[in-house]
């Protein structure tokens, strides 16, 4: 396994350091990939620190768990069910197979959770001035019950391991059928990539081509391709449809290795967070032998090396949008405020450079 040099151990270092200080609430948007991002420095540098943090601070939300929140289903569950199989925790094994029993009562649609039961916690007016139609104006007054795509990287990675974990075949079953489920709904036919929001008022998916969303999409693909039963009914369409979506980025990718915020909307501008996720997942799929390396070895190589064009020498990646929450305007994913130090820019930094160090063999 080929090892980080000491000027590039001393990079990562320092991204999972700045990534450490985030103010982590338990539970948000970003803390899967956050936390997650924690567990792999240690693992690249090979020190404890960063997952003894991760443990400590899933340990203190199990002792506090209930009354769940609405956010509950942002949980990084895949990641404590990693911690459970490292250490044994049975308080937390307990802890995770109660939310997990918690998220799976909830309504579905087409075997998918819905994410928010008022997505007005969510969609907003654009960013940029960005004026809406008539259309979209009433709608945002009452959109109702909606489904999204940053949720694909929550419950069905979460679900396959707890099955990888023991216990039961039946979250195998439910991480498969919800990861389809999602792509059914939010999967767009003609560019093959996913769309960012699927309201049932309208019976509708919205904005094409996110690029931070491709990648909350296919790194939940490969991980219920790890982590579920390949027994599973379905399981083999998931791999489809990993391939299918790394094949559509591939196509997209830039010449430097990035992809415009809506990947294929030159006019939507830089955004850098995409090529960390995108390098994350490329590597992860050559390793999974699902993704042939003869096509993915380039294409993740060009984007590590964006990504590391990307960070300063304080470890921080630059150019990473905020929080995008949503909107009914298309024109707002083009005007997202960027360079925010953020968990969903750092964490996937982390986990790039271990899936590359893993697949150096």
């Amino acid at each position: 396994m080929t090892k980080p040099t000491e000027g590039r151990r001393q990079l990562f270092k320092r991204v999972a350091e700045r990534l450490q200080q985030h103010e982590f609430k338990g539970w948000f948007y970003g803390d899967s990939i956050g936390f997650e991002g924690l567990i792999a420095a240690g693992d690249l540098l090979g020190v404890r620190n960063w997952q003894d943090f991760s443990h400590g601070f899933f340990r203190a939300w199990a002792t506090r768990m209930e009354p769940f929140q609405p956010d509950d289903n942002t949980a990084p569950g895949h990641m404590m069910c990693e911690i459970v199989r490292r250490t044994g925790d049975t308080v937390l094994r307990q802890a995770v197979v109660k939310l997990a029993e918690h998220l799976g009562s909830r309504r579905r649609i087409n075997n998918v959770s819905i994410t928010f039961r008022d997505t007005r916690r969510a969609l907003r007016e654009p960013y940029g001035g960005v004026k809406m139609t008539a259309e979209e104006t009433e709608l945002l007054k009452d959109p109702g019950e909606g489904i999204y795509l940053d949720c694909m990287h929550f419950d069905p990675p979460f679900f396959a391991h707890l099955h990888h974990i023991g216990q039961g075949e039946h979250w195998s079953q439910r991480a498969v059928d919800e990861i389809l489920g999602y792509s059914d709904l939010l999967r767009d036919p003609e560019l093959q990539l996913y769309r960012h929001f699927w309201l049932e008022k309208t019976g509708r998916g919205y904005t094409r081509g996110w690029g931070r969303g491709q990648g909350w999409a296919l790194l939940g693909l490969l991980d219920v391709i790890k982590y579920a039963s390949p027994q599973s009914k379905g399981y083999d369409a998931v791999v489809a449809r990993a391939r299918e979506l790394s094949e559509s980025m591939v196509r997209h990718q830039l010449a430097d290795g990035n992809w415009h915020a809506l990947v294929h909307e030159p006019k939507s501008g830089a955004e850098s967070s995409t090529a960390a996720f995108m390098a994350t997942a490329f590597y992860r799929g050559i390793k999974l032998g699902i993704l042939p390396e003869a096509t993915f070895r380039p294409a993740a190589d060009r984007a590590y090396d964006a990504m590391l064009a990307n960070l300063d020498g304080n470890g921080d990646l630059r150019g990473v949008s905020a929080a995008v929450y949503s909107a009914l305007a298309e024109e707002h994913y083009w005007y997202v405020p960027v360079n925010f130090i953020v968990p969903w820019g750092q964490g996937p930094v982390l986990t790039a450079a271990l899936a590359r160090q893993q697949v150096d063999l």
